[in-house]
Parts: structure tokens; sequence; C-alpha cells
């Protein structure tokens, strides 16, 4: 049986309300071709364990109001060296942050997607 038929022949009993709106977008298979593709869902997947961290949530509200070298990061955080490289690495690779090489600091700043994350959840 394919998916699609196993769709079709689902017979759930359903309350009317649920039943009757489900029909109107064509049933089972109609709502599962609402559906966005599964590689979506793991995206987003991705970046909430990003964003499940305190430490990197703080990081990205602090580069929220501007960008700022290591030094000042460190300094707020309060941690070591290693940790804050570990999640400026994290959030780096999420594509929530960058870092510009400026002599011998490297200033980070938002993204595109790592200023949208934070004006749609914020501050």
């Amino acid at each position: 049986m394919t998916k699609d038929e196993r769709y079709q022949d689902a017979s759930l009993p359903l309350p009317p309300g649920v039943e009757e709106s489900l029909c109107r977008c064509g049933g089972i298979a109609g709502l599962v071709e609402q559906l966005p593709d599964d590689t979506i869902f793991e995206q987003d997947c991705g970046l909430y364990r990003v964003l499940a961290d305190p430490l990197r949530l703080k990081i990205l509200a602090m580069l929220a109001v501007q960008p700022l070298c290591v030094c000042v990061i460190k300094t707020v955080l309060d941690i070591a060296d290693s940790k804050l490289s570990y999640h400026l690495s994290v959030l780096k690779k999420a594509g929530l942050i960058a870092g510009d090489q400026q002599g011998n600091w490297i200033i980070y700043s938002l993204t595109e997607l790592g200023s949208e994350w934070v004006s749609g959840h914020g501050k």
C-alpha cells in the first residue's frame, strides 16, 4: 500500500467540525500535501538546538545592540575563552552571526538570519 493509498483509505472517527474542515482541504492526503517538506522541520530543529542555550541567546541579544569584539562578550558573560569560542562557533555555523577580522580583533555581528530571529523572538 502506498502512502497516498493509506491516506485515502483512512477512515477515522472524527468530531464533526474536524471532519468537515478536513474534507474541505482534501482529506488527510490534502492535509499532508499542505505540510512543508520534512527538510524544513529538520532545519528548524537544528536551529532550535542552537538557540536552546541561554549563553547563546545572551550573545545574540548583545549583538542585537551592536557588533562586538570577543573581549567585550567575554567580559559580559564571564566565561572561559574556550567556552566562548565554542558558543561563537556554534552560532556562526548556524548562520546566526558572522565575524569580521579587523586588525587583531574579530568583530561579531548578527547575520540577516540572526537579526530576523532576534527581532521576531527578541529581547
